[in-house]
């Protein structure tokens, strides 16, 4: 093994007198070629292009001397450090950071950033990047090569958002191009880049309030928690039929439909007939993206208005299902709230990972269930039977129930 391992992190600037002696002093050197020809290594030093970090980790628990790992900006952040560090290689590192790419990117801007989002496009993971821009209204994207500018803007077509592509940071060719995300595909871009994606609807909370980074407050004012009454949603208040686009799910068929869907960042969720977009606004405020189709242009508006009331991003799509699903983004996860088995077919056709159905009837239940076992999946479903308690009428004390209510929740799960 080396006897001894330095990482530093060049952001383009001069060394710091650590770096520049560590670097002297060294025998193997590790970075990209950019940074190799630009920086002095020494004359002697073995040299090592850094595409695959795990083949340089293996060469320098070989090497005899003393190895520099050189990076871009903070390598602790979504950097090497990660990888250098696995116990595998038994590696013990001196680290030397400079400004990460990220805060670089930012400062550019002229932007604070403890309320952005941090994303990686790195390994295969471009599509679930995406859906994290589409969730939140400020998040910073570390490319690629084959996931960079263009790629990221082609995955939020039809989602409005400003675009700072920032490349070559700290570099002579460095260049930040702000342009609108429809405009992006249209320029070549070099890698690596670090891209600002920004726009929506602000969060609905104080920026004095913030004081965890990266994480925006997702319960403002009293309304923590899901599964809210009906009326803290507008226009989910009044009593309807299955078909009427006005209704939400009552509060614990939205906490059970939460819970099967399992909603997490970098998730895209549907929920179709989505009614005053409940289920919608509050699949969001778990960090997902999220789709609400709706078929009754009322109900959309409404949809659109709980979403700024929470303060969270819900793409609202009005159109007759299930004709209009096909032009959609694929899904991680499905909600049908009404549609019934035919619904649920063109859902299933996309298969989703995770798919929650509400059926109105028993008959349509098991249509449903039925139809998401033939699918392939793995399925399960319940009877919900609920009475609200109330205060008795003209009695100082005593409860008694309600009317009465059941819904059958049925859910489905793609085999792993």
């Amino acid at each position: 093994m080396a006897d001894r391992i330095t990482v530093i992190g060049w952001d383009g600037t001069p060394l710091t007198e650590a770096a520049a002696s560590a670097l002297a002093g060294a025998t193997l050197v590790a970075g990209a070629p950019f940074q190799l020809a630009a920086l002095p290594v020494p004359p002697g030093a073995e040299r090592i292009a850094l595409g695959s970090v795990r083949a340089a980790a293996r060469r320098i628990v070989e090497h005899r001397g003393t190895a520099v790992v050189v990076a871009e900006g903070d390598p602790g952040f979504f950097g090497v450090v990660r990888t250098l560090r696995r116990p595998e290689y038994g590696l013990e590192l001196e680290v030397l950071p400079a400004v990460s790419s990220v805060a670089a990117a930012f400062a550019r801007a002229g932007m604070a950033w403890e309320d952005a989002q941090v994303v990686s496009a790195h390994g295969g993971r471009l599509r679930r990047a995406a859906n994290v821009c589409r969730a939140h209204t400020k998040v910073a994207v570390l490319t690629t090569a084959d996931a960079g500018p263009s790629e990221l803007a082609l995955m939020l077509r039809g989602v409005h958002r400003t675009f700072v592509v920032c490349e070559a940071l700290g570099t002579p060719e460095e260049d930040v191009t702000v342009l609108t995300s429809d405009r992006v595909p249209d320029h070549d871009w070099r890698d690596p880049s670090v891209v600002l994606v920004i726009g929506g609807t602000p969060p609905a909370v104080d920026e004095a309030a913030g004081w965890l980074a990266g994480r925006p407050v997702a319960f403002p004012g009293g309304d923590r928690g899901w599964a809210l009454p009906a009326d803290a949603y507008a226009g989910a208040g009044t009593p309807a039929g299955p078909a009427d686009g006005d209704t939400a799910l009552p509060p614990h068929v939205r906490a059970l439909a939460l819970a099967r869907l399992g909603p997490v960042p970098g998730d895209l969720v549907w929920t179709v007939g989505a009614g005053s977009g409940a289920l919608a606004v509050e699949t969001a405020r778990f960090g997902a993206a999220v789709v609400a189709v709706e078929s009754d242009r009322a109900a959309c508006a409404r949809i659109g208005v709980n979403a700024r009331r929470y303060g969270v991003e819900v793409d609202v799509v009005h159109g007759a299902v299930p004709d209009i699903l096909g032009g959609l983004p694929e899904p991680d996860a499905v909600a049908v709230e009404r549609g019934g088995v035919r619904v649920v077919s063109a859902v299933l056709a996309r298969r989703p990972e995770r798919l929650v159905a509400v059926a109105h009837t028993l008959a349509e239940a098991e249509a449903i269930h039925g139809a998401v076992a033939a699918a392939g999946y793995r399925v399960d479903g319940t009877l919900l039977q609920s009475a609200p308690l109330t205060a008795a009428p003209g009695a100082s004390s005593g409860l008694t129930l309600g009317p009465g209510e059941h819904t059958a929740v049925l859910w489905g799960e793609l085999p792993s």
